[in-house]
């Protein structure tokens, strides 16, 4: 086997919603390897620090923009800059997705199906899916032009495979009108993801090879009593470590995975067996 099969070196790859907690650690992996992470999004304080970060930590090129990725035109002149920068693009990780932060008052919770406001479902999609497809559009037509194509990787969710279980979120006391649920746009974002993935994987097939990761959730501070009645639905009978997801995300962009395109790869502890 190829010692350097999983070797990134000067591999141009861009990150979307790199200032969040998978973004960062996806940022990293690529670094670690030899390449070059292009951190996107719209904070831009945090992804200039990021990319300061490794290049301090790996003595390796990175770079933070400010992208807001639902809107096409600031999509296509920063893959213009880019590429006038770097002179390609070898990834992408559409990895971008709003955290809904939906208002809630004493009549009504608003994360349940029949009070979600269509203002927040359209941002959701806006973003989570609409801005996968723009930067698939732009950034993955780059990567088409580039002599050794590339990858695009869609970070889908165990929730693209499996229903989400609101009782995980049910709590003691509360009318059911009024308990809180895992959101509609969660699962139709992630979903679509998927269905995206397999759109693109026939699309560019001879140089662009796209799949998704499904990941399932990480420990993150979550109260205890919600840890205890999520691991029990895990076959592993934990979540997921900050850094477990890097190893599957330098496979898949690497060469290691040269003939992988096309493929929804649930990496969940077993969750989405069950």
């Amino acid at each position: 086997m190829d010692d350097n099969i999983f070797d990134l070196t000067d591999r141009v790859i861009l990150i979307t919603g790199a200032a969040g907690l998978l973004g960062y650690q996806h940022a990293d992996a690529i670094a670690s390897a030899g390449g070059i992470p292009i951190l996107l999004d719209l904070n831009e304080k945090k992804v200039r620090a990021q990319a300061k970060e490794f290049k301090k930590k790996y003595s390796c090129e990175s770079a933070g923009y400010i992208v807001d990725i639902t809107d096409e035109d600031k999509v296509y002149h920063n893959c213009r800059h880019i590429m006038e920068v770097y002179g390609k693009i070898d990834g992408l990780i559409n990895n971008a997705a709003n955290n809904p932060k939906v208002e809630s008052n004493s009549t009504k919770n608003f994360s349940r199906l029949e009070n979600f406001p269509l203002e927040i479902w359209e941002k959701d999609i806006a973003v989570g899916l609409t801005g996968a497809f723009i930067c698939s559009k732009h950034y993955g037509n780059a990567i088409f032009k580039n002599n050794n194509g590339g990858v695009i990787i869609n970070i889908s969710s165990d929730l693209g495979l499996i229903a989400p279980d609101q009782r995980l979120y049910k709590k003691n006391g509360i009318d059911d009108d009024m308990q809180a649920v895992k959101p509609v746009t969660y699962s139709v974002v992630k979903s679509g993801l998927i269905g995206l993935t397999r759109y693109l994987s026939t699309y560019w097939p001879e140089k662009v090879r796209c799949n998704a990761l499904c990941p399932g959730g990480i420990e993150a501070g979550q109260p205890e009593e919600f840890l205890k009645k999520v691991t029990s639905r895990i076959p592993m009978n934990r979540l997921a470590k900050v850094n477990e997801y890097q190893g599957i995300i330098n496979f898949l962009l690497s060469d290691a995975s040269s003939y992988m395109n096309g493929t929804i790869l649930p990496m969940d502890g077993g969750r989405s067996v069950w």
